[in-house]
């Protein structure tokens, strides 16, 4: 792997600073008998000058060791974590400075203290490999905090799609799938084929493949409307938005870079904006927000009208209520569940909120009395005895036990892989505030309309011991006071 010259510059530091202080030598000391100025040899140190192989020279001669141990990228064992990182994808792949992180200041810390610092990113390293932490995953957390930084809202985007639907759209019509296609063909010298899961059974978990020395763009013959013109608008969104570095497929096969996890969002979130049009939405929002009641009924009219999935209208919502109604405590979510299973399975989340929310879980069961849940439940009932296809809507106010937080929670539900009987439902959740009660009037008051439940975060966490729903014993909460038990009588002991 290859080593970067900012990089160079540190471990030449880390590796001078180590030798410096095993040989017990002040920076004074060594100044002296270099023949280098203190100010000099501290900003080596720091990874901020590289010497000149006559200053190195002075310097192995100074601390009495060989020329070729003082150049060496190799760093002991302590240090050893710390050359790993730099070695890694992940401080050149990532622009930190999506994150406010100078990646100056960061190498500085890492020469400041090295060892502590070393120690730290050991843990780290170890944590991701005990949990299996790939690095896609690794990329989708940046990514996320990069979401949760900005709201979940990118100006610049929201500019190019206004752009680009006066351009191609103008008017208040519908992007559909035969003006993209349409515009991949002749705009951008696309062709356009279609595979299924019969001639393709490997390929059956893709929803779309690219082939960019043919332009081919490949869809699965399978896909919803909904999906297919999702996938063409994101299509626009890479050539509209000269998105070079990209994946090829959808879902991910491999991640090879951030750069391409990054545009992939930027080229979703366009095509979310063009879909689902912010000069079009935001009125009708306000309508729905200023009833005095809910109408489950009502919103998903509302999802349906824009020919969108439940999750990519809930994901435009994201963008648009910090921004344009000041709503800025929220979170998504979406589960998936096999029709008749207990199982569920969280697969999507992102919070622009630091409040109780779920959050994945290792062998612990989640909240029976989540809508999210409970909506699933239903749906596979419809299903099974009434041989529903559609979608449910269903809203609940939901206050946590443990906390007493309380969060307006919006969940839809649908079958997403009929053929293997998949559903998934998608929740957008606000935390209960007075923003939310002045800009949602149904909530102010309380809507009859809307079911109210006390809730908590997993069975194996929850001191409601006369749940019905409850799957799993309180093994956690139960540990958990044994120990508090515990610090108890060792407190009396004094």
């Amino acid at each position: 792997m290859a080593v970067y010259p900012d990089h160079i510059r540190l471990l030449f530091g880390l590796k001078l600073k180590q030798i410096r202080l095993d040989k017990g030598l002040s920076i004074s000391e060594l100044a002296q008998t270099s023949g280098l100025s203190v100010s000099y040899l501290t900003e080596i140190e720091k990874g901020r000058k590289y010497p000149k192989t006559d200053k190195i020279a002075a310097l192995a001669r100074a601390m009495d060791v060989d020329y070729d141990t003082l150049v060496s990228l190799k760093l002991n064992k302590k240090l050893e974590p710390i050359s790993d990182l730099l070695r890694s994808r992940f401080l050149t792949e990532i622009p930190l400075e999506l994150l406010g992180i100078d990646p100056a200041d960061l190498l500085e810390l890492l020469a400041e203290a090295p060892a502590k610092v070393s120690a730290m990113i050991s843990t780290v390293m170890n944590i991701g490999r005990s949990y299996h932490v790939s690095v896609e995953r690794l990329y989708m957390s940046v990514l996320r905090s990069y979401q949760e930084m900005h709201d979940n809202y990118f100006g610049d985007i929201e500019e190019e799609s206004d752009r680009f639907l006066t351009e191609f759209a103008s008017g208040h019509a519908l992007v559909d799938d035969t003006l993209l296609s349409s515009l991949l063909r002749t705009h951008y010298n696309y062709t356009i084929q279609y595979f299924d899961r019969e001639s393709n059974p490997e390929l059956a978990g893709l929803r779309s493949v690219f082939r960019p020395e043919s332009g081919t763009l490949y869809l699965n013959s399978h896909l919803s409307a909904e999906q297919k013109t999702f996938i063409l608008a994101r299509e626009v969104g890479f050539q509209y938005l000269n998105l070079k570095n990209r994946p090829y497929t959808y879902s991910y096969v491999e991640v090879e870079t951030f750069e391409q996890i990054l545009n992939n969002y930027k080229a979703s979130y366009f095509a979310g904006a063009i879909l689902i049009r912010r000069d079009d939405l935001i009125p009708r929002l306000q309508k729905i927000f200023d009833q005095p009641t809910w109408s489950n009924e009502n919103f998903l009219a509302l999802i349906q009208s824009f020919q969108a999935t439940p999750e990519r209208f809930f994901y435009r919502l994201s963008n648009l209520l910090p921004k344009h109604f000041g709503i800025d405590q929220l979170f998504f979510y979406r589960f998936n569940n096999t029709a008749g299973q207990t199982d569920f399975h969280l697969t999507k989340e992102m919070h622009l909120t630091r409040q109780q929310g779920p959050k994945s879980m290792m062998d612990e069961h989640y909240c029976r009395r989540w809508v999210a849940l409970t909506i699933l439940q239903e749906l596979a009932f419809l299903q099974k005895n009434r041989n529903y296809t559609g979608a449910l809507c269903q809203a609940q106010l939901s206050t946590y036990a443990d906390t007493g937080n309380t969060f307006f929670i919006v969940s839809v539900a649908q079958s997403y892989q009929p053929h293997q009987q998949q559903n998934m439902s998608v929740s957008m959740c606000f935390k209960m505030n007075d923003t939310l009660r002045d800009k949602l009037r149904f909530l102010n008051p309380v809507s009859p309309g809307i079911p109210q439940r006390i809730v908590n975060e997993a069975c194996e966490r929850c001191g409601i011991f006369d749940c019905r729903e409850r799957v799993a014993a309180p093994t956690v909460l139960q540990k958990k006071r044994q120990i508090e038990a515990m610090k108890k009588s060792l407190e009396e002991l004094k």
